[in-house]
């Protein structure tokens, strides 16, 4: 898919930030939280068109985090 068929979006995702200040790796959040890496690295990357409540409950059940802290919605002023 190209970034011309992808869907825009304002939601930055801060998985990178988050898992260094946890000193965990990508393997080890999917290993926690039953999701691929693969799916983990779309979302990583902002290319994630979507994320099921009970996978973001995980996600910040194992980062030990609020929704907030893992996305935020970017705005053009």
């Amino acid at each position: 898919m190209s970034p011309a068929d992808m869907e825009e979006h304002g939601i930055a995702v801060h998985l990178d930030r988050l898992l260094a200040e946890r000193g965990m790796t990508l393997t080890e959040l999917s290993e926690r939280v039953g999701v691929t890496i693969v799916n983990l690295s779309i979302l990583k990357n902002g290319r994630a068109r979507a994320i099921r409540f009970s996978t973001l409950t995980k996600i910040c059940e194992a980062l030990e985090c609020q929704p907030g802290d893992l996305l935020s919605c970017r705005r053009e002023d």
